[in-house]
């Protein structure tokens, strides 16, 4: 990956301290997305923008360039929040969030 392909959500350059918690919110400073070049080059997923953590019910809905990367490629993340928890879990076959509204695992 390079830093040309990557901005963060809110179009700013990756920043060494993105990965920073704000502990009000427990989000991260800022959210590594693929630019805007990458993400119209077309979905290979489509393109959505909630998921549900099972463990806790509860429906986070992503900002529109972090849920166009998901749909762009699929494995780009490893990790998701939950806005219930105000926490970050891994993603996947073993994760505990699925897409709203089919039910299939995010990350997968």
């Amino acid at each position: 990956m390079t830093s040309e392909k990557v901005t963060l959500s809110n179009g700013d350059p990756v920043s060494p301290d993105h990965r920073e918690i704000d502990p009000a919110t427990g989000q991260q400073r800022g959210y590594v997305v693929l630019s805007s070049e990458e993400r119209a080059k077309g979905f290979v997923r489509p393109l959505r923008d909630s998921y549900r953590h099972i463990k806790c019910n509860q429906v986070t809905r992503m900002g529109r360039s972090i849920a166009e990367t998901f749909a762009r490629d699929p494995s780009f993340y490893s990790g998701t929040f939950c806005s219930q928890c105000r926490a970050h879990f891994p993603i996947g076959e073993d994760g505990e969030f699925v897409w709203i509204p089919t039910g299939e695992k995010v990350g997968t």
